[in-house]
């Protein structure tokens, strides 16, 4: 019985001051929850850089959006992230901002980059509360969705992002423009050892 004691009384609990110091130590929620966040922000921008100047009113279907719409959308898509970290909510039939008219590839990536950058940045200041609390998207009084921040996060901007890229990929290919490679390699490039 004597032995089971001095093995209990072995056993040392963390302190206080090493609690706090493990959880000052936590990983932030840019870590954690998008770590994926610059291979997909420079796979993004590659498509961009490829989408061919002078073809912006090209469509492969009718129903289709044009070449500049569908870039211009891509390029601006790190500003719906941004909206979603600093506001709580959206109202969609408030009104928008005009998107720009953009009418290079040039332009676009400027864009891009701009405002990813800001994106990237207000995501290194992120606290975990601010991550978890609720994001709303509104049309007028109905509510089309609400979850925590971080979750519509993922889906508005890099999910949305992959989609739009995939589309992307499809006109790049039917003008005859090479694909970039993005998750793997391409018909047309291998990945980069850099990136």
């Amino acid at each position: 019985a004597k032995s089971g004691k001095s093995a209990k009384k072995s056993v040392r609990r963390p302190s206080k001051s090493t609690k706090s110091a493990k959880s000052s130590k936590q990983e932030s929620p840019l870590a954690l929850l998008f770590p994926d966040l610059d291979a997909e922000i420079s796979t993004t921008r590659r498509m961009l850089e490829r989408v061919p100047n002078g073809k912006d009113d090209w469509r492969p279907h009718p129903r289709s959006r044009t070449l500049g719409d569908l870039s211009t959308h891509v390029a601006q898509l790190p500003g719906f992230g941004i909206m979603m970290l600093t506001t709580d909510g959206y109202d969609g039939l408030a009104g928008r901002r005009p998107e720009p008219k953009l009418s290079s590839s040039a332009e676009r990536v400027k864009l891009f980059d701009e405002l990813s950058a800001q994106m990237k940045g207000i995501l290194q200041q992120l606290t975990w509360e601010r991550a978890r609390s609720t994001w709303t998207l509104r049309l007028g009084d109905k509510i089309v969705f609400e979850g925590p921040r971080t979750n519509i996060l993922r889906t508005v901007f890099v999910t949305h992002s992959a989609h739009h890229r995939a589309q992307l990929g499809v006109y790049l290919r039917m003008l005859e423009t090479p694909v970039p490679w993005s998750y793997g390699r391409s018909a047309d490039e291998e990945p980069s050892r850099m990136e």
